[in-house]
């Protein structure tokens, strides 16, 4: 009996599973119109430019630390490493909103099935993925550094260099697919176009625009990006300080200047408070001299105001006072020439490079004394070298030698 009941019938609990059933999304499941090749195209050009910004002054901060031989870095204006490190700096902060909201305004493109219908499709989103990627890895480690917070195995710096190359390759290749659509958004033709094909003719029906509009979403991608900037930027820029509540540095610091690396963490407060401690200058010939800290003030004094530029983005300008490094190689017979600056630290950064342009600039420095007083030891007491237009990481502390340049 049971049998010829249930035979021919549907059972219900089947029909619910079968209507029930789970799929994967598909474009169409976002009705909203902020979901638009024209919102997407006008945040991608936002997003663009502050990656090229980016790419660019971070390249040319890689090479300032390790120049090629064709590679040349002016000793001036004073101030332009402070502006290009604050740039890359500013721009891969403004970047993180903007990508968010992008990556929003096309995630209906995520869904596209099949996933890839043309070679140009597929070449379109691969380098999209591959772009994301690259993109979220730089903004997240960038972002770390600026914390001086590292919670990898790698060493940041070459591996942070290499994404960024992967990412502009990525992007350059989704600028060249995607340039019709940019014109299109730029000429306002695509007012009206979803980021997705719609192939269903109810999908129409279904789109909404909602409380916020196209404009006021692009406002929002701007106003996201520009606050950002302005909660960080007060290390940069001090007259912004008092708004920036998430700025890496107040400004504080021993004499009212900044320390990334003190003496402690260096190692270096047995050695560079010796009374022995000697400055030993080499020269071409292995001419060398070696003066001890009251020696050097007896040399001609030179004072001069001049930015500390670290490469996590904050600067900040000082007075300093010490010999000028031309007038001490030039006590050797390296007049002309560059030098290498040797540190009591040990590590990556124990040793630096001068070009003979920068060791010949009036203003490049062996500082002895900071705003007037003596430099503090977490300042690279008794002695540091201070040039215009360098990397904070390349003004060495707490010398030990210098040698002439072959």
């Amino acid at each position: 009996m049971t049998a010829d009941v249930s035979k021919g019938r549907r059972r219900p609990w089947r029909t619910a599973l079968v209507e029930q059933a789970p799929r994967p999304p598909r474009p169409t499941d976002y009705p909203s119109r902020l979901h638009s090749s024209a919102v997407a195209a006008r945040v991608g050009i936002a997003l663009g430019l502050a990656f090229a910004v980016c790419f660019v002054t971070g390249l040319s901060s890689h090479l300032i630390q390790h120049p090629p031989g064709w590679f040349v870095w002016p000793s001036g204006p004073v101030w332009m490493y402070r502006v290009t490190q604050g740039l890359h700096v500013s721009t891969g902060i403004a970047s993180i909103p903007l990508l968010l909201i992008k990556l929003w305004a096309v995630s209906p493109r995520f869904w596209q099935w099949p996933p890839v219908t043309s070679v140009v499709n597929g070449l379109e989103r691969g380098s999209m993925f591959l772009l994301v990627g690259a993109a979220f890895f730089e903004l997240i480690t960038g972002l770390f550094n600026v914390a001086e917070f590292y919670p990898w195995g790698f060493f940041f710096p070459p591996v942070h260099y290499a994404v960024a190359w992967v990412a502009i390759g990525a992007l350059v290749v989704h600028i060249a697919v995607k340039l019709p659509v940019i014109r299109a958004a730029l000429s306002g033709s695509l007012e009206s176009e979803p980021v997705h094909d719609v192939d269903d003719p109810a999908a129409s029906a279904r789109t909404f625009t909602g409380p916020l509009t196209r404009r006021g979403l692009l406002a929002l991608a701007g106003g996201a990006a520009l606050t950002t900037v302005l909660a960080t930027v007060g290390d940069k820029i001090p007259a912004l300080r008092r708004i920036s509540i998430l700025a890496q540095r107040d400004g504080s610091g021993p004499q009212g200047l900044p320390v990334n690396n003190t003496a402690h963490s260096a190692g270096v407060l047995a050695s560079a408070t010796d009374p022995a401690w000697r400055l030993t200058v080499v020269g071409p010939q292995q001419t060398r001299r070696s003066f001890n800290l009251s020696e050097l003030r007896s040399l001609p004094q030179v004072t001069a105001t001049l930015p500390i530029s670290c490469v996590e983005g904050w600067s900040q300008s000082a007075t300093w006072t010490g010999v000028r490094l031309g007038d001490l190689l030039a006590i050797v017979g390296g007049d002309g020439r560059g030098a290498r600056m040797t540190s009591l630290e040990t590590g990556l950064y124990a040793v630096s490079e001068v070009s003979a342009k920068v060791a010949a600039d009036p203003l490049t420095l062996i500082a002895l004394d900071l705003e007037s007083t003596p430099l503090d030891i977490d300042h690279g007491y008794p002695a540091r070298l201070i040039g215009p237009n360098r990397p904070g990481v390349l003004q060495t502390k707490w010398l030990s030698r210098i040698e002439v340049h072959e």
